[in-house]
């Protein structure tokens, strides 16, 4: 068993999911990977678990009931993570948006670097994203600045979904009380580590967008991460952060 699990949340990923497993697996670095699946009508899940069978020690899968958001996803992939006492958990897509060889620079960032939380970041040295139209790109460059201003975090890609935690930072948030499902749900959990005076760490990597499968980009999760985070910065103000004790 690794001391390291990446948690992959999963919909419809059959085009990307072997490739990408096994891209982990042939790492120089061991990381054990947990897939949470939301049902995938196209097979996603039967291929995992074909693959458990090569990978029984390392690969892992929670299937759920249905599609329930990507928040909740990883939510439940923390708290498998912490009741096996990992103590280092990623978040990462299944798309090859993220490139699996950074997990390797994000890992070293919290163990060599010292510190409790590292970001793939997109903006920490300016705008290092792929394939994406610019109105898309500069509507999630806009939406960084904006959540910046508004919450004052030190944190260039509020909305990066390619994480790496020490554990404590997971023990100390109290995540049954994680509000957002949707992308917003990156800002809350940065946030919350920030209002907790974590150490946090952007290390730049290129954001390329899925060439296999569909986004799952919608409307509502734009407003919800952009409405979301005033209502999110008034709450803390009077100290309802929900913190842990550890």
């Amino acid at each position: 068993m690794s001391k390291a699990l990446v948690v992959i949340p999963t919909y419809n990923e059959i085009e990307n999911i072997e490739r990408l497993l096994r891209n982990v697996f042939s790492l120089q670095r061991d990381f054990d990977v947990l897939v949470v699946d939301d049902n995938s009508p196209d097979g996603t899940a039967a291929a995992v678990k074909e693959l458990m069978k090569e990978y029984p020690e390392s690969l892992f899968i929670e299937e759920r009931s249905g599609k329930m958001g990507l928040g909740t996803a990883y939510i439940h992939g923390f708290t498998w993570a912490l009741e096996r006492e990992y103590e280092y958990i990623f978040e990462m897509d299944a798309d090859f948006s993220h490139n699996p060889n950074d997990l390797i620079r994000l890992y070293n960032a919290c163990v060599k670097g010292g510190y409790d939380m590292s970001i793939g970041s997109r903006y920490i040295k300016g705008v290092n994203v792929v394939n994406w139209p610019m109105s898309r790109v500069l509507l999630s460059w806009l939406a960084s600045k904006y959540v910046r201003f508004i919450t004052r975090m030190k944190v260039y890609d509020t909305t990066a979904g390619f994480v790496c935690y020490h554990h404590t930072v997971l023990r100390k948030i109290n995540l049954e009380k994680i509000q957002f499902v949707g992308y917003a749900f990156q800002i809350e959990m940065k946030f919350k580590a920030y209002l907790a005076k974590f150490k946090i760490v952007e290390v730049p990597v290129i954001f390329t967008d899925r060439t296999k499968g569909e986004s799952k980009m919608s409307g509502g999760i734009i407003s919800e991460a952009i409405f979301g985070v005033l209502k999110m910065k008034f709450k803390s103000l009077f100290g309802s952060n929900n913190f842990n004790e550890i």
